[in-house]
């Protein structure tokens, strides 16, 4: 079967997406809402940046529930949590914390991880440069991989609990994740436009890679910026590079609006033209290609 490629007025199509998309509505939905009210210096917006990314498993609401459930545990200061002199206050607090598979005690050695890392670097972003600079993209997710799982600090900071290393995937790992809790931390620490967080500042824009939630592969795919019928690394980078061809020096910013074009219900994922029929990229749409706006 031929592949579904995008037409020609998907870029002025997204553009009006874009242009129309209620962000103050969405924001509030969205796991970087309770994140900016942390971020109250760089280092801070990094902890709760990381934190926040590390816990995005599962709907929104109950990541925002757990991103505020741990900031509660340490007094509503995220860098509390860093501390080395609160390390077994931390670990007490956190014994009986869990969202989804996630336990206290992974997240107790991720801030472990975090308060050594902070000892000998100012910032998450050294790790992902030394990356980037070697091996592109990818190299630089699996530097900041490696740097959160703790990797070559064991002496210093113990074995990790069971299940910790796989919080972090790379892309390089033989499973192609598509990493999209890394790539979104990357891009809320990297962009400096409404969203996003913008601490980072040796990383362009260009450079980001879109955050491959199920939402955004579905429209994605529906759009024809892959062919690909699983999310992996591959699909990220299909998707990344048509979004390039339509905005080169920030071709991420349209993830927030189709990630939440899907949560919000403004894509059904079927047809249904009371909710399509104003939607700027209905035309593109692999759902009705071909068909009659009244089918």
């Amino acid at each position: 079967m031929r592949a579904y490629r995008p037409t020609p007025e998907l870029p002025r199509h997204l553009e009006q997406l874009y242009a129309r998309f209620p962000f103050d509505r969405s924001l509030a939905d969205d796991p970087i809402a309770p994140i900016r009210a942390l971020a109250t210096d760089p280092k801070r917006a990094e902890i709760a940046g990381i934190l926040g990314a590390t816990l995005a498993i599962g709907n929104t609401t109950a990541i925002r529930g757990a991103i505020r459930r741990v900031a509660g545990l340490a007094g509503g200061d995220v860098a509390w949590l860093v501390d080395p002199a609160h390390g077994r206050e931390r670990a007490r607090r956190l014994r009986g914390f869990r969202h989804r598979w996630i336990r206290g005690d992974q997240i107790d050695y991720l801030c472990r991880v975090l308060a050594d890392h902070y000892r000998r670097h100012a910032s998450l972003e050294s790790a992902f440069v030394a990356g980037w600079e070697e091996g592109g993209f990818s190299g630089g997710l699996d530097r900041l991989a490696r740097a959160l799982r703790g990797e070559g600090r064991e002496r210093v900071l113990g074995r990790p609990p069971a299940g910790y290393a796989a919080l972090f995937p790379s892309p390089l790992d033989r499973s192609r994740s598509p990493c999209k809790r890394m790539t979104l931390f990357v891009r809320w620490m990297v962009r400096d436009r409404y969203p996003d967080l913008g601490c980072w500042r040796q990383v362009p824009t260009g450079e980001l890679r879109i955050p491959l939630d199920q939402h955004v592969y579905w429209i994605s795919y529906h759009l024809g910026l892959t062919g690909r019928k699983t999310r992996s690394w591959r699909a990220v980078e299909e998707v990344t590079e048509a979004l390039r061809r339509v905005d080169p020096l920030d071709p991420i910013r349209y993830d927030f609006v189709l990630c939440h074009t899907g949560i919000s219900g403004d894509c059904p994922k079927h047809r249904d033209l009371a909710v399509c029929g104003p939607c700027s990229v209905r035309p593109d749409c692999r759902l009705w290609h071909g068909r009659n706006v009244a089918a």
